[in-house]
């Protein structure tokens, strides 16, 4: 073997390995614009909905798409508290199970999203009832310390998700297995 081959064999892992770690950083953010562009879709569908069933009345497409999205998107209630070793984070997150959320944790950055979806049908005579519902969250907040995502803890209680995830580096982003409590 040549004398500098160790250093190129060496220099080709790392940039490898760079790659790498840019791809996967690449892919996760592209799942955050998927569902970004998912959900604009969807709130512009159903504005538009409000606007054809209210006769097309111009000049309210901003009242129509804030009732669209208030419609869709469900907010977050959340508190967070930092000490010393760990950052604590309390979301509300009513009529949500563990298996409907999905937390995504990146050294700076927590994002919560969960979908949720009912059915309802009854027959009563020659009455039939069907209903459907889908709610949906979405929050993304920035941290107020980076923390080390690989130890955070999940769990959910009565529509209280609360998570402690201690301060510490982190190399990569990491998903949060939610246990019911």
């Amino acid at each position: 073997m040549a004398p500098g081959s160790t250093a190129t064999q060496t220099a080709v892992q790392t940039t490898a390995k760079a790659s790498e770690s840019t791809t996967i950083k690449a892919a996760e953010r592209m799942d955050v614009f998927e569902q970004f562009d998912r959900i604009y879709h969807s709130i512009a569908r159903r504005a538009f909905e409000i606007f054809s069933t209210s006769g097309g009345a111009l000049g309210h497409d901003l009242e129509d798409w804030f009732k669209a999205e208030s419609e869709l998107l469900h907010p977050v209630h959340m508190n967070m508290a930092e000490t010393e070793e760990a950052v604590t984070v309390r979301a509300e997150v009513p009529g949500f199970e563990a298996k409907n959320l999905e937390i995504k944790l990146e050294p700076r950055r927590l994002t919560i999203s969960g979908k949720r979806e009912t059915k309802e049908e009854k027959k009563e005579g020659n009455t039939v009832y069907h209903e459907h519902c889908a709610d949906e969250i979405l929050r993304i907040v920035d941290l107020p310390a980076e923390v080390d995502a690989s130890k955070a803890e999940a769990k959910l209680r009565n529509g209280i998700l609360e998570m402690q995830i201690p301060k510490g580096k982190s190399v990569k982003a990491t998903r949060v297995q939610v246990k019911a409590g």
